[in-house]
């Protein structure tokens, strides 16, 4: 068998995906029959091309410092792979005489290290395949969550929780577009910045649910005439009873991405377009909107230790699957007890492609909240030093003049 280890990163970067990067390295180094350790420029694309870095060569020192580095050090990809492209990949790497390959990723990189496996068995070429998970959408079949999503749910509760202070001064309607296109855990961990009875978000809307516009007006104008201000999380993937998003429905113009996917959140119109119904339909003027975009998958100084401790152990747990047990398959997180996780490896055609949603009973009946099952389920993910917010006591001079 080949003893060449090869590591790449594929789709939307993370806080903690050099972690996993690092783990499987670091742990591979421990095994005296790999002879080279390479990772790949830009993922699959840069395997096709040939594109290797040589990390046999690095310092321990030095990749300690990038695992504590947002982003994807060896860069990264949105090339979806077919059955040809994948076969390109199984030429090359038979080619650098690749043993062992761990592609970090979700569920398209999940399929594609499912195909490439199945090429080389039917070249009677030994090579063990192993899917390392990763995405902040936390929407990977199998796993309790996924590395990544703790820290983006971090950013997200933090950032809810300053936007809510804001909206408490100078009171009005706020929206904050978090990604999901699918899965609305992103959005529902704006719930987890809440700490007074008062406070925001007041309404929150998931893919998970059927999103009408004129139920969102009779809310945001309920929630005003109780708090006199309103603070509201989106999901990205919002749909209508036919499954059209949102997005898609209020637009004039559809914008797509690579893969053919209508563009959501990234362009900011959905933000923008339910601050103009509010405006237009309610006539509140202070109506204002923020598309979150990028900035939660790799903001810097927003990190969760758990979420970097897990994401460090499932890329040492791909080595060890692979290399110990000579095994392929997807490394998948279950949790045991509150609050400890173990690892296990799965089929790769388990989780290959497929998507999981939020559980019915993390969503309040009113389908504009969530439950107390889901904070229990997300609390320990955030970590430890989550700041907290406060107020003064309203204890209130008596007036004067204005009786």
């Amino acid at each position: 068998m080949a003893n060449k280890v090869l590591v790449a990163q594929g789709g939307g970067p993370t806080a903690v995906i050099n972690q996993s990067m690092v783990g499987a390295v670091t742990e591979s180094r421990k095994f005296l029959d790999v002879d080279l350790i390479y990772g790949a420029f830009h993922g699959v694309r840069g395997i096709v091309d040939e594109e290797f870095l040589d990390l046999t060569q690095e310092t321990t020192h030095n990749l300690e410092l990038v695992a504590q580095t947002p982003s994807s050090a060896l860069g990264s990809t949105r090339d979806k792979p077919d059955l040809k492209y994948c076969q390109e990949i199984f030429k090359v790497l038979k080619a650098h005489e690749i043993g062992y390959f761990f592609y970090i990723g979700g569920n398209d990189s999940s399929d594609t290290v499912r195909i490439v496996n199945e090429e080389a068995r039917k070249a009677n070429y030994e090579l063990r395949c192993i899917h390392i998970p990763k995405t902040i959408d936390n929407d990977l079949v199998e796993n309790d969550h996924t590395p990544g999503f703790p820290s983006a749910a971090r950013f997200v509760a933090q950032a809810f929780m300053g936007a809510n202070l804001d909206n408490w001064s100078l009171p009005g309607v706020y929206i904050g577009v978090v990604m999901g296109r699918h899965a609305g855990f992103l959005t529902a961990a704006s719930a987890l910045g809440k700490k007074f009875p008062d406070d925001g978000p007041h309404l929150i809307y998931l893919p998970e649910r059927v999103f009408d516009i004129d139920r969102f007006l009779v809310d945001v104008k309920a929630t005003m005439e109780r708090y006199g201000r309103c603070v509201i999380a989106v999901s990205e993937g919002i749909h209508d009873a036919e499954g059209t998003p949102i997005a898609v429905k209020l637009a004039k113009e559809v914008e797509k991405d690579a893969h053919g996917n209508v563009q959501l959140s990234g362009t900011g119109q959905l933000a923008d377009m339910l601050c103009d119904e509010i405006k237009n339909k309610l006539g509140y003027k202070r109506v204002r909107g923020d598309t979150f975009g990028y900035l939660q998958r790799s903001f810097v100084g927003c990190v969760s230790d758990v979420d970097q401790r897990e994401a460090r152990e499932v890329g040492e747990k791909a080595a060890q699957f692979a290399l110990w047990g000579g095994m392929d398959g997807s490394v998948v997180i279950d949790r045991t007890g509150f609050y400890s996780v173990d690892y296990r490896l799965v089929p790769l055609e388990v989780v290959a492609g497929k998507t999981k949603v939020m559980a019915d009973e993390f969503i309040s009946d009113s389908g504009t909240d969530v439950t107390d099952a889901f904070r229990m389920y997300l609390r320990p993910l955030l970590g430890s030093g989550m700041p907290d917010a406060y107020r003064l006591r309203q204890n209130l001079v008596p007036k004067v003049l204005n009786k």
